[in-house]
C-alpha cells in the first residue's frame, strides 16, 4: 500500500466522519499518492487509520464510486481511477446567496435532464439498486438535515454515474454540495415553508426521477428530473423576489 498513513496535510472542519474519509482519500489519487489502478487500503485499514466504524467506510466508498474516482471489484478490492480534470473555475465558496444558487440551478437544468435521460437508456441494474439505496437512506433521514442533503448529493452522482459519460461525473463531482440548494441556504425558511413539508416533496420528485429510470423511461426521466430543478428554481426565485420586496 502507498497510500499516506497520516491525515491529509491540511486542517478542514467536516461536517461527519464519511466525509472525512472521502476528503483524504480524494486527496491522495488527485495528488498522485494513489495512482490510478492502485488497489485502496482494506476497509479495516481504513476504519483503523480514520477511528470509524464500517459503515462509515462504505458510505465513503459509495459516494467516491459515484463521483468516478474509484471502482470496486467484487471479491477483489477498490481501485483508484484516473484523477477528474482540472477545476472548471467554479468555486464552491463563492456560491454563497440566492442569486448565486439560482444560476447553479439553470446550469443543473441544461446538464442533468440529459444525464437522466441518458442514465434511463443506460443504467445496469446494480446502478439502479445503488440509486434505490440511497433514496431510501434520503428518505429515512429527513429530519437529519446533514445526512439528506449527502444522500441528495449521492443520488444526483449515480445517475451521473450511470449515464456512463464520466464528464457529467466529473462536473457535479466538482460543483460537489453546491447542487444541492440547502446546502448553502435554508430553503424551507426562505420559501416560507415547513421543513418536513418541504422536504417531503424534494423526495417525492426524486421518487419520480427515480422509477423513470428503474423502468428504462428516458422521456419521463429527463421531464421530471426537469421538475425537480424546475421546482427548485421556482421556489427560489420566489424567496428571492419576497427578500428582495421586504428590503425595497
Amino acid at each position: 500500500m502507498t497510500e499516506s498513513t497520516a491525515p491529509a496535510p491540511y486542517k478542514k472542519k467536516y461536517r461527519n466522519l464519511a466525509q472525512c474519509v472521502i476528503e483524504h482519500i480524494t486527496h491522495n489519487i488527485q495528488t498522485g499518492v494513489l495512482k490510478p489502478g492502485e488497489k485502496l487500503p482494506t476497509e479495516s485499514e481504513i476504519m483503523a487509520l480514520h477511528g470509524v466504524s464500517r459503515t462509515v467506510v462504505r458510505e465513503a466508498i459509495s459516494h467516491l464510486q459515484a463521483a468516478g474516482l474509484v471502482q470496486t471489484r467484487h471479491g477483489i478490492g477498490t481501485f483508484a481511477l484516473e484523477p477528474p480534470a482540472a477545476n472548471l473555475g467554479i468555486h464552491n465558496e463563492a456560491i454563497v446567496t440566492v442569486r448565486d444558487v439560482l444560476a447553479i440551478l439553470e446550469l443543473r437544468i441544461s446538464l442533468e435532464t440529459e444525464a437522466a435521460w441518458l442514465a434511463a437508456s443506460r443504467r445496469s441494474e446494480e446502478q439502479v439498486t445503488e440509486m434505490a439505496a440511497v433514496l431510501k437512506k434520503m428518505q429515512t433521514g429527513s429530519a437529519q438535515e446533514e445526512g439528506s442533503v449527502n444522500a441528495d448529493v449521492q443520488f444526483h452522482l449515480l445517475i451521473a454515474q450511470a449515464t456512463g459519460n464520466r464528464y457529467f461525473v466529473e462536473i457535479l463531482s466538482h460543483l460537489g454540495t453546491t447542487i444541492i440548494p440547502r446546502a448553502r441556504l435554508n430553503t424551507a425558511k426562505l420559501a416560507q415553508d415547513e421543513p418536513a413539508a418541504y422536504l417531503g416533496r424534494v423526495n417525492h420528485e426524486h421518487e419520480d426521477i427515480f422509477n423513470a429510470i428503474l423502468r428504462k423511461d428516458p422521456e419521463a426521466a429527463r421531464a421530471a428530473m426537469r421538475t425537480h430543478l424546475s421546482n427548485s428554481r421556482e421556489r427560489l426565485r420566489r424567496a428571492q423576489e419576497l427578500f428582495e420586496a421586504q428590503q425595497a
